[in-house]
């Protein structure tokens, strides 16, 4: 079940809220809990049941760990709750992706015996399961935040569904108290901006990602060999607009939904197409990520109290990591060190570059390098990616396949919207509309626009039978 689908929409979603609502305080956790276990037993009916039980064991391994004072144990029950949960994605995972490149090595040496094994269907939305599991013995382990006494408290960090599928990935520090207590979030004002939030979100999903989308899947299901210059550019920009506005408006209805619930989200996403340089672009995408990589791998490794060699080492190690958590391919793992390399080259010599060539050139220059790099993350193997790439700058002839009025007006707004926040004080100005604290007017307005939004979103989804969500398989 994703957000963007009528099931969703017209009923799980008013039925939760209408028993969350009129539920006491202390049955608001059980509400929640109730409703996310249903939320993903719909989607994953015999997952469910793996991660009831090993959030059962982690939550009891993490209490004795930050209950005895020996080191070496708090270290081996760390070890323990670390393993199982990094054990469990990589089976389901990378076991398929593992099996299969065992099997091409030994046919390369000539060996007829390959190793037989299940294809296994991935759960959805395990990643982001498997990092705030991790997240949580980490914190209690470095004394951030104390552990929950309550195993359903628990339970509900992990498996709260507005951010299950697709995150945001909510460290246990950032959610830790608001689990217990969320008063000062459940306000009128907050499910106002929160329902405001949620509907931009399912506006920027369903009527601008799912346009480009459906013309991005005819440019990839072509062969490279026959797209021109124009077609593979015009493909990709089509791509950029989608993923982003499909990721990002996810998160917007993730952070909306939480709000609606007394819970505050942080962002996730900042206007990433207006970045001036790698660095910057992971900055401001996909941010509860690299703030996850940077607390719970880059630190870990030595962070920035390292010698150069090893600091650079060490981001593109970092990234690298990135790109096989995405998928178990090899694109993927190309696309993490292609990004890890540029943001090398950025500490090496880029940024001084980027400065002299001043604001919107490199803001260009920093798209061009994310197009790219969206290629690799887009094709189906790194073998497509690579002639894709080929036709990108092969400059042959020929104008772009057929691109309807439609999708040449989405292109336009998306553009638009993507790169509106690089122009005078529009960044601000929307911080300032996204934010909770709201003036009455403002309110009025929120209520009257996610109103609209939200009828014509559904209507647009009942016409469509193209309603995809790129992160629904990571």
């Amino acid at each position: 079940m994703v957000f963007s689908s009528s099931l969703f929409l017209l009923y799980f979603l008013p039925v939760f809220l209408l028993f969350y609502y009129f539920a006491d305080v202390k049955y608001k956790n059980y509400v929640a809990l109730i409703g996310s276990i249903f939320f993903y037993a719909w989607g994953a009916p015999r997952f469910i049941f793996v991660i009831l039980g090993t959030t059962f064991i982690d939550f009891h391994l993490v209490k004795w760990m930050s209950m005895t004072k020996s080191q070496l144990n708090r270290r081996l029950m760390l070890t323990l709750s670390v393993s199982v949960n990094l054990g469990l994605l990589f089976y389901f995972k990378y076991s398929n992706f593992f099996v299969e490149n065992i099997n091409a090595v030994l046919s390369v040496f000539g060996t007829s015996s390959s190793i037989h094994w299940t294809k296994l269907i991935l759960p959805i939305g395990i990643s982001f399961y498997t990092f705030e599991t991790i997240t949580y013995v980490v914190d209690v382990y470095r004394r951030v935040h104390k552990p929950l006494t309550n195993f359903w408290d628990y339970q509900l960090y992990i498996i709260l569904f507005p951010k299950l599928i697709a995150g945001p990935i909510i460290r246990y520090h950032d959610l830790a108290d608001q689990i217990t207590d969320r008063s000062r979030n459940d306000t009128i004002d907050n499910k106002i901006s929160g329902f405001f939030r949620f509907a931009l979100g399912l506006g920027k999903k369903v009527l601008i990602a799912n346009v480009l989308g459906e013309y991005a899947d005819s440019v990839f299901a072509m062969s490279p060999s026959g797209i021109t210059t124009a077609t593979a550019w015009m493909g990709i920009i089509a791509y950029a607009f989608q993923i982003f506005y499909d990721f990002a408006g996810y998160s917007d209805m993730a952070i909306g939904l939480g709000r609606m619930i007394g819970f505050d989200f942080l962002e996730n996403f900042n206007n990433p197409y207006i970045s001036q340089n790698i660095s910057e672009f992971w900055r401001r995408w996909h941010m509860s990520l690299g703030r996850w990589m940077r607390d719970y791998l880059y630190i870990p490794l030595g962070g920035n109290r390292v010698t150069p060699k090893r600091l650079y080492f060490n981001l593109w190690l970092v990234f690298l990591f990135s790109g096989l958590w995405h998928g178990a391919a090899w694109n993927f793992v190309v696309w993490g060190a292609f990004h890890g390399f540029f943001l090398v080259a950025d500490r090496l010599f880029l940024m001084k570059f980027y400065k002299f060539i001043g604001k919107y050139p490199s803001i260009i220059i920093t798209f061009v390098i994310t197009l790219v790099g969206w290629v690799l993350f887009r094709s189906e193997s790194l073998d497509y990616a690579i002639d894709f790439i080929a036709r990108m700058f092969s400059f042959s002839g020929g104008p772009a396949i057929y691109i309807s009025r439609k999708v040449w007006v989405i292109l336009i707004i998306g553009a638009f919207f993507g790169f509106w926040g690089a122009f005078g004080k529009n960044e601000k100005w929307q911080e300032k509309l996204l934010g909770k604290n709201q003036k009455l007017s403002t309110l009025t307005m929120m209520t009257a626009a996610s109103v609209i939004l939200f009828i014509i979103s559904v209507a647009s989804i009942s016409s469509s039978g193209f309603n995809p969500f790129i992160y629904f398989r990571f």
